[in-house]
């Protein structure tokens, strides 16, 4: 019996460019973070900023999108996570150092260094557990995530922009800042996965018009906007580990 005739390589391979947009908008999360760095040699820190919030953006969208189109690989999945740490652990970081840590001596370097290291185990202990099977489950990370972090720790960054032309915050309370956040991601601080919520049917309209409305703030009072959404989630951090230490003491 004759066999079919095998389909060129080339052919075997192709796909629809489609499928690529996933790891297109990761590239892009990349090159938004990698300017970041740049801006921020430059001085242009509110330009640094700006990117390094839309590679959080992004890289929000590139996940889901995977899973929509049902492209998701392991190549992306490291991709993603590499982009992680150059966008939330080194441009965020180095953005903060070039604004107001040069002038400390080590300190501000010391902290820099800190929050990447514990940024980078961050991202391995998420990359372990998510191929083992380990973690908290769907519903909690284990500690704080990167893109939440970076959001969180450019607080004084936005404090600045809003209210004055300079730093607001002392360059070694900013040094410590980056500290514990870099020590809340590694830590098993269980904090809410926002992947997981479910939006109730009667509750769609109400959910669409209020991200209608912190668009809008965001971008009207974009400075303003992000100090409350920083604080917000600071305030959720505090109530995990309130919540942990009652169950402790149990």
């Amino acid at each position: 019996m004759a066999r079919a005739p095998k389909r060129p390589r080339s052919e075997q391979k192709a796909f629809s460019p489609i499928l690529l947009l996933p790891n297109m908008l990761t590239v892009t999360a990349i090159c938004a973070g990698l300017t970041a760095i740049r801006a921020g040699v430059h001085g242009n820190y509110e330009l640094a900023v700006q990117l390094i919030i839309v590679a959080g953006i992004l890289d929000g969208l590139d996940g889901r999108l995977a899973r929509a189109l049902g492209s998701a690989s392991k190549i992306g999945a490291e991709l993603d996570s590499l982009a992680d740490f150059v966008n939330f652990g080194v441009a965020t970081p180095l953005t903060l150092y070039f604004w107001a840590l040069q002038d400390i001596r080590g300190i501000g370097w010391i902290a820099v260094l800190v929050y990447a290291v514990c940024c980078v185990f961050r991202l391995a202990r998420f990359n372990v557990g998510s191929k083992t099977g380990g973690g908290l489950g769907g519903a909690y990370f284990e500690g704080v995530p990167s893109p939440a972090g970076a959001l969180v720790v450019m607080l004084p960054l936005y404090l600045s922009f809003a209210f004055a032309d300079g730093p607001v915050v002392p360059p070694l309370v900013i040094s410590l800042h980056m500290i514990v956040m870099g020590l809340l991601m590694i830590s098993s601080l269980p904090t809410w996965s926002f992947k997981t919520t479910r939006i109730q049917r009667g509750n769609v309209k109400y959910f669409l018009v209020g991200v209608a409305a912190a668009g809008a703030a965001l971008a009207t009072y974009a400075w303003h906007t992000l100090i409350v959404l920083s604080l917000a989630y600071i305030g959720m951090v505090i109530w995990a580990l309130i919540t942990r230490t009652r169950r402790s003491r149990r």
